[in-house]
């Protein structure tokens, strides 16, 4: 049931309206009275099944016909020309056992046409693999069986390709939560080996995702300058005229979000506000359904980190706790996907500390701690205690607070870091809960400038806080 309910809360409301026509239209009263209790109401079952009249098993059979009417529907909505050539393709042994030679081979050249214009190399080779057998006795068949083990390694390119972007992205979040320098090594190994993956074949989907990934290793893992290095720009530009020339072609129409993020964060690498502004805005919009559906193509969770900086540098990191609530109302963090998931946690504990909601955000930290098992990252873990440390300093609870700074102390010192930032600011908060002095303000604002100047190399929470003048009001 849970899964229903998700897919159905997920509908855009013109898909619902749709949905509810159209069973109406078809006399499933009942199903359109069950989608709209579960899309608009707060209901259990029981009640349902109330509303409806009827009984637990035709509860059960009513649901089980509606989740099927809505995976139909869905399937529907995915026609488009691309998916006319597929089908095509499907039908391509009933052209070669039903129509004669000469019309077989017309029919699969025109089809071997819009296919390469789309770039569908799973389906050319099943072109090819039929036009060689067509030409069997003839001196084209080399040139056919020649194509269909080109396309055949273009594909196996591809699937490399798209199993390399989706093993950087899982690598880039692990680095971002360590800050280890052999995992950077890895990171530009696995770019060296797309890039040269990418180079063997002229190919405007292999240059798209290559380019996922070339974008984002500048701005994230090496920002040095390279001149052999095309323009960002100029990459951008020619990203956007492959979608706009096969603005039918599913996979780049859902790619969209991934350039619209890569160019948020390269106005902001550069501070170009005015068009950082105008991509945000675009971006934050579908922050949801970036962060659950993009993670193979891009590092989501980057996303939050850029907002919060936003939010401090244009001083609105008060109304992020209000705007969360319906930009993720209905958004599920995968828990298995760890840098994912400790990021947004973390990122929503951070907006409710910024609205002075310290309760809420400990609650946030608390369910992390507990979720998750941070052993991998121990750094994280140091990361994430003294956060919610400082929750518990901010609400006055001086028993877990103490608690809470020893068991830091003790990670410290099994990880033998010294005096790093961690260290100085348990020193900090310790200043702003114990200490009622006269000097107490430019003591804290002292070491909190001491903080910045230390620097990290992975996901901090504390290096966000300090960036942030008013957070040494609020310890004051």
């Amino acid at each position: 049931m849970a899964k229903l309910k998700n897919i159905i809360k997920q509908l855009s409301a013109h898909d619902f309206q749709t949905l509810c026509d159209q069973l109406r239209a078809g006399n499933a009263e009942k199903s359109a009275l069950l989608l709209r209790f579960i899309r608009e109401r707060q209901m259990s079952d029981e009640k349902i099944m109330k509303e409806l009249d009827v009984n637990t098993n035709a509860y059960y059979t009513l649901r089980s016909r509606l989740n099927q009417k809505i995976e139909e529907y869905l399937l529907q909505q995915m026609e488009n020309p691309r998916t006319d050539l597929l089908k095509k393709v499907a039908n391509i042994s009933e052209v070669v056992f039903t129509k004669k030679r000469a019309i077989a081979i017309a029919t699969l050249k025109k089809l071997e046409k819009e296919l390469l214009d789309y770039d569908l190399a799973n389906e050319l080779t099943v072109v090819y693999k039929n036009l060689k057998k067509l030409h069997i006795n003839s001196p084209d068949s080399f040139s056919y069986s020649q194509l269909y083990n080109r396309h055949v390694a273009y594909m196996l390119a591809l699937d490399k390709c798209e199993d390399l972007l989706a093993d950087y992205f899982k690598k880039y979040g692990s680095y971002l939560l360590t800050g280890n320098e052999i995992e950077k090594m890895e990171l530009d190994l696995l770019k060296r080996e797309l890039d040269n993956v990418c180079k063997l074949y002229d190919s405007h989907r292999l240059y798209v995702y290559r380019h996922c990934v070339g974008i984002f290793h500048r701005f994230f893992v090496d920002t040095a300058e390279n001149e052999e290095d095309e323009a960002v720009e100029d990459i951008l530009a020619n990203v956007e005229k492959t979608f706009e020339t096969y603005y039918l072609d599913s996979v780049y129409y859902n790619l969209k979000p991934v350039f619209e993020y890569l160019k948020l964060e390269y106005y902001t690498h550069y501070k170009v506000w005015r068009k950082t502004e105008k991509y945000f805005e675009e971006v934050n919009e579908n922050a949801a359904t970036l962060l659950s559906n993009y993670s193979l193509y891009t590092f989501p969770a980057g996303f939050l980190l850029t907002k919060l900086d936003r939010a401090i540098r244009t001083e609105t990191e008060g109304s992020l706790y209000v705007e969360n609530k319906e930009i993720f109302e209905e958004f599920e963090c995968d828990v298995n996907d760890v840098p994912k998931y400790l990021i947004y946690v973390c990122y929503r504990a951070l907006s409710c500390f910024f609205a002075g909601k310290y309760d809420e955000a400990h609650r946030y930290l608390n369910g992390l701690l507990n979720d998750l098992s941070l052993k991998r990252f121990p750094q994280a873990l140091i990361e994430v205690k003294l956060l919610l440390t400082l929750q518990y300093c901010l609400l006055r609870d001086f028993e877990l607070f103490n608690q809470s700074v020893n068991s830091i102390q003790r990670q410290i010192r099994l990880l033998n870091q010294g005096d790093d930032h961690s260290t100085l600011f348990i020193k900090l908060m310790k200043t702003a809960i114990t200490e009622t002095r006269p000097g107490k303000a430019a003591k804290i604002k002292s070491m909190a400038e001491k903080i910045r100047a230390k620097g990290v190399g992975h996901f901090s929470p504390i290096m966000i806080i300090c960036s942030d003048d008013r957070f040494l009001e609020k310890m004051v």
